[in-house]
């Protein structure tokens, strides 16, 4: 798809990876809907942006991601791209992991994007197509310890995405994935953690993992996801099944 004079949603776009992809996305001359819970930091960020527009929504919440959508549609007269980037970690072991906060990662990370896709097929199907990208997280492709939780979700997440993809196709409508590595944002310092953090096995001597990678560097895969309309893009290749 190209880019310029396309609205394009970005849902959480008040901080990381989702601010860094609405600043790329209107550096290549789309037309950005910010969507967050802060309407205040959203409003300081539209400033900045030329031609977006700032639409507070919590995602957790049917009714208030179903005015967003409407919000956007009524100010731009259309929809050309969703990317369904707000969202929450959480680390946990099976054992000790916490029902009520499994639930409200669900309903954040799996149930809302679900929704917002919902509310803009239809939209992009009357006017002839669209692209939606929805960020799981590179914890999908792996069994990490005390991420089974977190890992699920975003899993099913992108199954949801590959299947819509599939069923929607007809309609010149794309939905793709994108999985982020670790990246420089404050994603950890919000996630939620229910277990206490150990010396790994060996005496420190364990794995380590690349450096996290830039909120820039991953937004830019965005992009490119849906300029190219792919079905999956990785942050790196090595992180390919």
């Amino acid at each position: 798809m190209e880019i310029k004079d396309k609205i394009v949603i970005v849902t959480g776009a008040s901080s990381g990876i989702g601010l860094a992809t609405a600043k790329v996305f209107t550096e290549n001359g789309a037309k950005v809907a910010l969507v967050a819970r802060s309407k205040d930091k959203l409003d300081q960020i539209s400033k900045t942006l030329s031609r977006s527009l700032a639409v507070k929504a919590d995602m957790t919440k049917p009714d208030e991601i179903r005015e967003m959508i409407t919000a956007v549609k009524s100010h731009f007269g259309r929809i050309d791209t969703l990317i369904n980037n707000a969202g929450l970690g959480y680390d946990a072991p099976v054992e000790k992991t916490n029902i009520e906060t499994v639930r409200k990662i669900f309903d954040l990370d799996l149930i809302g994007p679900l929704i917002a896709m919902q509310l803009v097929i239809p939209i992009m199907r009357a006017q002839g197509g669209g692209v939606i990208v929805n960020i799981s997280s590179g914890t999908a492709l792996m069994h990490l310890p005390n991420m089974a939780a977190y890992s699920s979700i975003k899993r099913a997440l992108a199954d949801i995405s590959l299947t819509a993809r599939e069923e929607l196709k007809k309609d010149r409508i794309s939905v793709g994935v994108v999985y982020p590595y670790m990246t420089r944002t404050n994603f950890e310092q919000n996630t939620i953690k229910d277990f206490v953090e150990k010396e790994p096995p060996g005496g420190g001597h364990a794995f380590k993992p690349p450096p996290p990678d830039t909120a820039e560097y991953i937004a830019q895969k965005i992009v490119d996801c849906v300029k190219n309309e792919a079905a999956e893009v990785f942050a790196h290749d090595w992180m390919k099944k």
